[in-house]
């Protein structure tokens, strides 16, 4: 069931001694998977997740240590406590060096079988906390490391940790930029979905009239230049994670039909009557109120509570400002690297103006910020003046005088605001297109704006050809 705890993995060749292990064990509230010999215990250790392993030492087919290496290859942090009756010092030095949580000498004794595994789980416990912050989860699974001390985002790393090996979906809510997709592939990643498909899509980016088609495939001959049968993103993560970002731009049919893939695991491809049964886990973000587009019916009720069964907030970088020196110091290691700029670092102004600095954009912004930073720099001292941050190193007044060089000033604090809004938006849309060459698609995407959105403001604007 979602949620219960793993269970243990015994692995003795002797009936007897096994039996009476595992009783021992279920009298004590733990699951136990049973394994006769060493080779069905690698094939478990494969298949399953376990809270430890219990194992002799002296096995046919695969002996202790063999089972200890397959146990670290599934899972670094799984405790193993290796039994054996025919136990050398040696033997024991070389299995802890190896990994091993403890040696056990047969005869076993029951109580301090127990003692060890409760210490196990202490241990295991303190090794989890915070798991998708450690730098070395990163690097094992191959995408960026979520970096960062502070409360919030420990809390939501909490909350992921405890979330992912469940089958629950799960809510990310966050501001465009907070890294909501790392969050959905550490919650794949610490799933037993993990060596199955991760599938993500962005609802803002593609054409309303495209999602669906997107997302469910389409038959043959569905509509014209339809020459062939097409899976979509849902049927391609059967067995997997469907992470849907930005979900709360999802028109009322894809809706619908989402809704009917969480209650029911079915759906049929555009222009088809077959329905095609799915497994899958989805994970869902979105920088939008979903309450509040309920409340304007503007998304269903329904679909939402099917989707925030486990709600995690994602923090602005503006919540989590004692993150912005690791951040921003990860950042620059990398773009040095990339520019052959080992050398590079902050000077004292630099990382200051970085921290005072709110960072609307969030991590996103920031790493374009210390990018350019990289690239522009004439010595090794990045510099605040690299940045090119609004305000720069003038003062307020300054600052000010110079936005109203560009800006009419007159008038209520929303006027202003209206106008100032209208104006960075134009030139926002402006350059996404000239760096899209033209393409309106790919320009919405790479603002991070949905596509009907997109037209209607190019329209407003006055920025139509």
């Amino acid at each position: 069931m979602p949620g219960k705890a793993p269970p243990i993995l015994l692995v003795e060749d002797r009936d007897s001694l096994r039996a009476v292990l595992k009783e021992t064990l279920e009298h004590n509230d733990y699951q136990v998977t049973e394994a006769a010999d060493g080779k069905a215990a690698l094939k478990a250790l494969k298949e399953g997740r376990f809270l430890a392993v219990v194992t002799d030492l002296k096995l046919p087919g695969a002996d202790g240590h063999q089972v200890l290496a397959a146990a670290r290859d599934a899972d670094p942090d799984l405790p193993v406590l290796l039994m054996t009756a025919y136990g050398t010092v040696e033997d024991a030095v070389q299995a802890m060096k190896a990994g091993a949580f403890d040696f056990l000498a047969k005869p076993v004794d029951p109580d301090h079988l127990l003692l060890l595994l409760r210490r196990a789980e202490e241990r295991r416990g303190l090794l989890k906390e915070n798991l998708i912050l450690r730098e070395a989860f990163a690097e094992r699974l191959g995408f960026p490391r979520i970096i960062g001390d502070s409360r919030a985002l420990k809390d939501a790393s909490r909350q992921i940790e405890k979330v992912a090996p469940t089958d629950a979906t799960v809510l990310l809510q966050g501001e465009s930029g907070t890294g909501k997709e790392l969050f959905a592939r550490a919650v794949h990643h610490l799933s037993h979905r993990k060596d199955a498909p991760f599938v993500a899509i962005n609802c803002a980016a593609i054409p309303e009239t495209l999602l669906e088609n997107e997302l469910f495939g389409h038959e043959k001959g569905a509509y014209t230049g339809a020459d062939a049968t097409h899976a979509g993103r849902v049927e391609l993560a059967d067995g997997g994670t469907l992470f849907l970002d930005e979900i709360g731009e999802l028109g009322p049919t894809v809706q619908s039909k989402l809704l009917r893939v969480l209650q029911e695991h079915s759906f049929e491809r555009v222009g088809g009557n077959r329905t095609i049964h799915v497994d899958i886990r989805v994970v869902a973000a979105t920088n939008l109120d979903l309450r509040a587009a309920v409340s304007r019916k503007a998304f269903r009720e329904d679909l939402y509570f099917r989707l925030a069964v486990v709600t995690v907030d994602v923090p602005p970088l503006r919540d989590r400002t004692a993150d912005i020196p690791a951040l921003a110091e990860a950042f620059l290691a990398r773009f040095g690297r990339e520019l052959g700029r080992d050398s590079l670092e902050f000077g004292k102004d630099a990382m200051e103006a970085l921290q005072a600095y709110p960072w609307p954009g969030n991590i996103r912004e920031l790493q374009n910020a210390i990018e350019r930073a990289a690239i522009l720099a004439d010595g090794d001292l990045i510099e605040r003046s690299h940045f090119a941050l609004p305000g720069g190193s003038a003062s307020q007044e300054d600052a000010l005088g110079g936005l109203g060089r560009l800006l009419d000033l007159s008038g209520s604090l929303d006027e202003v605001g209206q106008r100032a809004r209208a104006m960075v938006e134009k030139a926002l849309i402006r350059r996404s297109l000239e760096e899209e060459n033209g393409n309106k698609t790919r320009a919405a995407a790479r603002l991070d704006v949905n596509y009907k959105r997109f037209l209607s403001r190019i329209k407003e604007l006055g920025l139509e050809d």
